[in-house]
């Protein structure tokens, strides 16, 4: 069994990363994406670690690093491998921790053996001085080195096996289960984690609990008094395809804008009119909520009680601030309703009864209560009494599947839409920090309209003499599923041959009926960072 990288969820916590020896932060453009976890990073820094940044965007927060390995995109695997290959040739590794907490060692020795710097610095554009200094310097600072990571890991078709290539580096060296250290997903949206945590995914019921395992369905099947399927669900993925093929009939939404946040929102739009009947829930009538039969209002964060989970595994309460606006009602209030009218009533009365269900049926959050939330400033699963404080870092004695954790060799799979003649150029999505993901509510607050009032596709000052492009002209961007128009940026972010853009500004520049239907192959999350594109000048007559 592969080591588990936190269910999802960051192995340490926020405030350990100011504690770090090395911080090797990969894919996330942290300062816009995670402000506050950045000021740890910076604290880090001044405190005397070293930080590394691996982007193929020169990102703000390689102002601070010791180093930038600027990789082409879609190479992380290689980069990884060769760190692996110079601290085994090396004998840099955790020869103990290896022995005691690992299995697959040899068999993984022998899989990198031919990732040398050499070879993999011809794929991924970065030389091979740099990758031998990025793995002694995280080797020599272990066990304080710390690995974060974000989309720009995960939003690949190989995503799953980018984490695997970083998680073989966190054991290589002992960084599992150790203070300041750890692989550190940092989630990308708020209340993510605990949306994972209460069993929105397809393959598990809440608290991580795998619905095909032995005695997982029947325990819940007592709880709920009904029969569940043996079989894990689909992701939206498949999802979406199921409804073009008319084997799904009914979609519920809730709190996401599919048809600007979906890869080829072509078709993610044409797979939502697919349907019979689509329920949309939630607190703005956004571009996914004009579509649908019925809308749900729900109340926003300001306006309920409950809880929230954070990216470190911290279970934080929420209270209103004000009562829900106009005919809006909180997503438990909605729910329970819901059930009550389909026939299944609930025996819960506020937020508090369906944590305590929660808890009482998935054990890593058991010894968390509303009381004790009261008192502190949170609890991070797992905590499997009440009389446990709480876990700050994950894996200390053992892995958390109680098994050793394997060395999984991965190789290098390049982006599934590589550049041609006809499209050349590579397109890759991202955030920006006063905009953010869709803008459904940020584009509402007319005070970020000062800081960035519309989308701009940044490109390299070459590519830009190359197409004869000044900035504030106006260029088509056109893929292989649609095109649009939008704004020049010109700036050395951007690598030669890449340029980037957010998808924050639906109602001008839908940036997401470009990217790719491509995803990985074992999650199925969608590739975002990489398609090829063209562009075309329009005039030089923009205002």
């Amino acid at each position: 069994m592969a080591v588990m990288v936190g269910k999802g969820a960051m192995t340490n916590s926020i405030e350990e990363l100011s504690g770090s020896n090395m911080l090797l932060v990969a894919g996330s453009n942290t300062t816009e994406s995670h402000p506050v976890i950045s000021i740890r990073m910076k604290k880090a820094v001044k405190n005397g670690a070293k930080l590394i940044i691996i982007d193929p965007r020169k990102i703000e927060l390689t102002k601070w690093a010791d180093k930038h390995l600027q990789i082409k995109i879609g190479t992380d695997i290689p980069l990884y491998n060769a760190m692996a290959n110079v601290i085994i040739s090396e004998k840099l590794y955790d020869s103990k921790y290896i022995k005691d907490r690992t299995e697959g060692f040899e068999e993984f020795a022998k899989h990198i053996k031919r990732y040398t710097p050499e070879y993999s610095s011809k794929i991924c554009g970065v030389s091979k001085e740099d990758i031998i200094y990025t793995a002694r310097e995280y080797a020599k600072a272990s066990p304080k080195s710390a690995i974060c990571y974000t989309l720009g890991v995960t939003e690949h078709s190989c995503g799953s096996h980018n984490v695997q290539a970083l998680a073989n580096l966190g054991m290589l060296c002992g960084n599992f289960g150790k203070p300041n250290a750890g692989v550190n997903p940092l989630r990308g949206q708020n209340n993510v984690q605990g949306a994972s945590d209460s069993g929105a995914l397809p393959t598990d019921l809440p608290g991580y609990q795998k619905i095909e395992r032995v005695g997982v369905r029947e325990k819940f099947e007592k709880a709920w008094g009904v029969k569940l399927p043996k079989r894990r669900g689909i992701t939206k993925i498949t999802a979406m395809d199921q409804m073009l093929l008319g084997r799904i009939k009914c979609a519920y939404i809730m709190g996401e804008n599919t048809v600007v946040s979906d890869p080829n929102i072509n078709h993610a739009t044409k797979a939502l009119e697919s349907v019979d009947f689509l329920v949309v829930q939630d607190i703005f009538m956004t571009d996914t909520a004009k579509m649908a039969d019925v809308v749900l209002p729900a109340a926003s964060f300001a306006e309920v009680d409950g809880t929230f989970a954070n990216s470190e595994r911290r279970i934080q309460r929420v209270r209103p601030a004000i009562e829900p606006v106009g005919n809006s009602k909180p997503d438990t209030e909605i729910l329970i309703e819901l059930f009550k009218l389909m026939g299944f009533p609930q025996n819960f009365t506020n937020s508090s009864d369906v944590w305590d269900e929660m808890r009482n049926l998935a054990p890593i959050f058991k010894g968390i209560t509303y009381e004790r939330l009261e008192k502190g400033q949170g609890i991070q699963w797992p905590c499997p009494d009440e009389n446990h404080p709480g876990t700050e870092y994950l894996h200390k004695d053992e892995m958390e599947s109680n098994l050793p954790g394997y060395f999984a060799g991965v190789d290098h799979i390049p982006p599934a839409e590589e550049i041609d003649k006809d499209y050349p150029y590579v397109l890759t999505t991202g955030r920006r920090r006063s905009t953010y993901h869709t803008g459904t509510q940020t584009s509402r607050a007319t005070g970020f309209d000062l800081l960035v009032p519309e989308e701009k596709a940044e490109i390299n000052p070459e590519d830009a003499k190359k197409l004869f492009l000044k900035n504030e002209e106006k260029i088509v961007v056109e893929s292989r599923r649609g095109k649009l128009e939008v704004i020049v940026e010109i700036t050395n972010r951007s690598p030669v041959g890449t340029i980037f853009m957010s998808f924050a500004f639906p109602e001008s520049t839908r940036t997401n009926a470009l990217t790719s239907d491509a995803y990985d192959f074992i999650t199925e999350t969608p590739e975002f960072k990489a398609c090829a594109v063209k562009i075309k000048k329009i005039s030089s007559n923009h205002l």
